[in-house]
Order: structure tokens, then sequence, then C-alpha cells
């Protein structure tokens, strides 16, 4: 794990990137690296907002680990500023060796640098073992979540 680095993606890692986003039962219904140019516009907004971090777990120069990290100011909370994070994938053969925790690490410990009160995040409700893995990480289920799609 010690040859991994974390680092700001680039405009290079965006097919690995959407490549992890669909490896997964849910990610393979609506994820495809047949057309990237919707992902590269996407990226290029998400690169040049300063509240927006996209990084990669680099592996010799390939990203075998992804999440974005978003920076909301608020005024609940007296005020609060929030991390939401995102879209946490890690490369299937690399799973369940820690690389999924040191990334959310990394995501809260750069949340508290940036001046956040806390960090915040969403699971499908089908993710049962995802969700024992951010209760590991002392993340608590307290909110129920609500998606319209427009």
């Amino acid at each position: 794990m010690s040859e991994i680095h974390i680092r700001r993606a680039r405009a290079a890692d965006v097919e690995p990137i959407v490549a992890m986003l669909a490896d997964d039962r849910l990610g393979a219904t609506r994820e495809s690296t047949a057309d990237l140019g919707p992902y590269e516009r996407a990226f290029a907004r998400i690169d040049a907002d300063p509240n927006q971090v996209l990084v990669v777990a680099d592996r010799r120069g390939l990203p075998v680990g992804t999440l974005q990290l978003t920076v909301i100011p608020g005024l609940a909370r007296s005020g609060a500023t929030r991390g939401q994070i995102e879209a946490v994938r890690v490369h299937a053969d690399l799973r369940g060796d820690g690389l999924g925790a040191r990334l959310l690490r990394w995501a809260i410990e750069e949340a508290r640098a940036r001046g956040c009160a806390l960090v915040q995040l969403t699971s499908d409700a089908s993710r049962g073992e995802a969700h024992r893995f951010y209760e590991g990480l002392g993340f608590s289920a307290t909110h129920t979540g609500f998606k319209l799609a427009l």
C-alpha cells in the first residue's frame, strides 16, 4: 500500500475513474466509458471549482481509487461548512486492502484543513457492506436521504 499516493485527479484520469464508477452492480447500470465526452466536461467543471476536490489513489501512475470532496458553506449549525464525500471507489483488485479507509481518512483531514465542521456522505440503501465500512470509520447513519431525478 505504501507505493500508492493520493493526488488531485487530472484530465487523463477520467477514463479510469469512470471505469471504477461502472465496476459495480449499481454503476454498471448508469456509467460507461463508451462516450467520455460528458465525463470530460464534468471533470472540467469540477477541476475549475475551488470547492471541489476530485482525487485518485495513484499506483505507479494509474488510478486505483477515487473520491470527490465538495466543500459546502452553509448557515445551519451556526454557519458551519460541511464536507460532502461522493463517488468513493476502489479498483476491484485492491478492495479489502485498506485503500478505501485511506481515501476516507484523507478526505476527512482535507475537510478539516478546509475548515469543515463535519463530513457527510450518502450511500445507496442497498449497499449494506459499504454502510458497515463507513460505520467502522466512525460515520453514523443519522439521516434518511431523498433524491428527485430532474
